[in-house]
């Protein structure tokens, strides 16, 4: 079981005071305007306090147990995928070698193997897929097939996976431990879609990629970059073995990706012509809906902590 350090403790106490603040302003504005329906509100909130009970229950039981969750995360989100995208008939075998990869994956990471661990997928299943698709012999359609199981998998396994592997790296910050740097991630990441909402429906006039995200406009983006930016400078020393402008650096990278991570998801669902990814979290619709930001800012969140103190 992980000895919860200090600094994570009240992270986590922090985020749970935080909730009840949300809860406690739906319940007053449900008082305030009981004409108005607040069913999606109540859910999301709802959703969310399972989601950081989950969260934080799996996080301080063990990092093993926490892989797993990880590694389960990634099996839901690549499935989730399979599911809206279309797949050929034929490509039933190269989907099991893809759910395959997942376990292989995450297991690079509980041993802490960098090397195979950042080769694997970009490398050897990228490579093995395509000839397992070819021994099926059926042509058609087989770029368009083989291009969607591996962005699938880069996007659901092998960046989320380096979420598990933050847990593996030598602890720097002893007052956090090893839990500091998935706490920070995991709350910059969600702190910034939040802000970036707030900040767009303050102030939002000048939208940035209407056809794909009316909803996003440059003030949203700048406001929510500032705001975050600031935050994360402040806890990353507190979580993390980053320097104050280190921290900030880190806040402006997981801000941008954040934002990025989540008008790619939405380029796939404008394809599709679907509103959400599923319906596995109610009140934000499915798991790549709620994940989307962390795609990207896991990977290059893991990278740029590992170039400066790994």
């Amino acid at each position: 079981m992980f000895n919860l350090p200090e600094h994570s403790f009240y992270m986590m106490l922090f985020v749970t005071l935080l909730l009840v603040t949300a809860s406690v302003a739906r319940l007053l504005l449900k008082v305030k305007n009981p004409q108005t329906d607040h069913t999606e509100l109540k859910q999301r909130i709802q959703s969310w306090w399972w989601m950081i009970i989950i969260l934080f229950g799996i996080l301080i039981a063990s990092p093993t147990v926490a892989t797993v969750f990880f590694a389960l995360l990634s099996f839901l989100a690549l499935k989730e995928f399979f599911s809206i995208v279309p797949t050929r008939q034929a490509d039933r075998r190269v989907l099991l070698w893809a759910y395959l990869a997942i376990p292989a994956q995450y297991y690079w990471a509980s041993l802490n193997w960098y090397g195979m661990f950042i080769i694997f997928i970009p490398v050897y299943v990228f490579l093995f897929l395509p000839m397992r698709a070819v021994f099926i012999g059926e042509t058609k359609g087989f770029i368009r097939s083989l291009g969607t199981i591996h962005w699938a998998l880069m996007l659901s396994v092998f960046c989320i996976s380096h979420i598990a592997y933050l847990l593996q790296l030598p602890v720097l910050n002893e007052q956090a431990g090893a839990l500091g740097l998935v706490l920070f991630l995991i709350f910059i990441t969600q702190f910034n879609d939040v802000c970036q909402y707030i900040w767009g429906k303050a102030l939002g006039k000048n939208k940035i990629i209407p056809k794909v995200s009316p909803n996003k406009t440059w003030e949203g983006f700048i406001g929510g970059v500032a705001t975050v930016t600031i935050v994360a400078g402040v806890l990353a020393p507190y979580l993390t073995p980053l320097t104050l402008l280190q921290g900030l650096v880190a806040g402006a990278l997981i801000a941008v990706a954040g934002f990025v991570g989540d008008v790619v998801i939405s380029s796939v669902k404008r394809d599709l012509a679907i509103k959400d990814s599923g319906t596995l979290i109610p009140g934000h619709g499915g798991l790549l809906d709620r994940i989307d930001s962390l795609i990207y800012t896991a990977p290059l969140f893991f990278h740029y902590l590992y170039y400066l103190h790994y």
